[in-house]
Formats: C-alpha cells, structure tokens, sequence
C-alpha cells in the first residue's frame, strides 16, 4: 500500500456525531410517548428519513425534517405546533453541540501531514454544517481539500478520483463504516481502513464480514502509520 491520497471520513471518524443523534432521538421518542412505544418511534423516525434520502440527502436538517414528518404520521396530525417547534430545537441544539475529537486524531494527522501525504476530507452529510465542524475543529489546516459528498457510492468516489486527478490503487479511505467508506472504494481497486466507533446508524451497518487483500482494520486511528511502515 503506497497511497498518494489519504481520505478521512468526518463524523465518528474525526470527531463525534452518532452519539448527539441518539440523545436527540430520545427527546424525540420522549415527546411522542403518548402515541406509540420507543421502538416504534424510532422506527417511524428511520423510516422517515430512508425515504427522504433522495430529497434531502445526508445532514442534521435533512434528520429534522423527517422527525417533523414523522411526528405527523405518528399523530395522525393532531401534534400540538408547540410539540414541532420543540422538534426545531432539537435541530438546533444538534447544530450547536460541541465539536468533540476522536481520540488521538489530531496527533495522527499532524504525523501524516508531516511525511507529506496529501489528505483530504471525503464524507457525508450538509455541506455548511461539515464545514463548520471542520472550522472548529481545529482540524482544517491538516487537509488539502475537503469534498462534502451526497452519497457514497461506487460513482461518488469515481467523481471524486476523477476531480483529484488520481488512480484507485493511489488512494486510501479511512472511516468508521464498512457500507460507506470501505466497500465502494475496495470496489474501485483503492484501499481501505476501517475505525470501528462504537455506535453506528443503521442504516451504514452491514451483515457480512469484510475480506479483502486491500482492507485492514485497526482499533484506534493511531495504528494508521504503522500500516503504512512509518
């Protein structure tokens, strides 16, 4: 493995992010107690927002506004405009959490960075949002481009080599889910790493083990170097 690019995931890869949509989903499931049980809000959410992925892509307002529509069929209608509004703070609140590292990332982009391999930032989700966790972080200054993807598919990636003017056997994907950011670039020919965090939407879990001669996986992003004998 000889990446000329290496590529970080953001959220739950660079710093935290599936944890704050957990503790909102609880509010949430909190305010529709009186409709339905825990488990069956929590469907209704998910359902909501697979749906909307065409439209809305990925991202905090995209998750607000399939709550909304959630509670709305949850309700038959009848949830009170106080209850939404309460739902456009959770949103808000979402937006403004604070931006918490992963352990050890920050060390380990530095050391990247110093060996001079170009790294960038290919992930998910709503592109002023990302930006500013980038922004705050503290991180930006690591990374030579920043791309903020609508899915990531075989396609997206091979959009993304295209622009980066480079070839799958010179890129490295490193991120915390196997659907996402492992399985389409091995597909491709590229290489990948995964960084297991330990929670994960579920809609980016998958049912099989992952075997391939170009995939490794490492317990915390501090082993990276290593398996690139650095």
């Amino acid at each position: 493995m000889t990446p000329e690019i290496i590529a970080f995931d953001a959220d739950d890869t660079l710093f935290i992010n599936e944890p704050y949509f957990e503790e909102a989903e609880l509010k949430f499931c909190s305010l529709m107690q009186d409709y339905l049980s825990q488990k069956d809000i929590s469907m209704a959410i998910y359902q909501a927002q697979i749906s909307n992925l065409p439209l809305y892509g990925y991202g905090i307002k995209g998750y607000i506004l399939s709550m909304i529509e959630a509670a709305l069929e949850i309700s038959n209608h009848r949830i009170p405009s106080k209850a939404i509004g309460k739902i456009i703070d959770f949103g808000k609140d979402l937006l403004n959490k604070p931006i918490e590292l992963i352990d050890e990332i920050e060390e380990t982009l530095a050391y990247l960075h110093q060996k001079k391999y170009k790294i960038i930032v290919a992930t998910k989700g709503d592109l002023k949002d990302q930006h500013r966790k980038l922004h705050h972080s503290g991180l930006g200054r690591f990374f030579h481009h920043i791309e903020v993807m609508s899915d990531k598919q075989l396609m997206d990636y091979q959009k993304l080599l295209e622009r980066l003017e480079t070839e799958p056997s010179k890129f490295l994907m490193i991120g915390n889910s196997l659907k996402s950011d492992v399985l389409p670039v091995l597909e491709l020919g590229g290489f990948a790493v995964h960084v297991p965090f330990h929670t994960t939407w579920l809609h980016e879990k998958i049912d099989h083990e992952v075997q391939h001669p170009n995939f490794w996986s490492v317990q915390k992003v501090s082993e990276i170097p290593a398996l690139l004998n650095l």
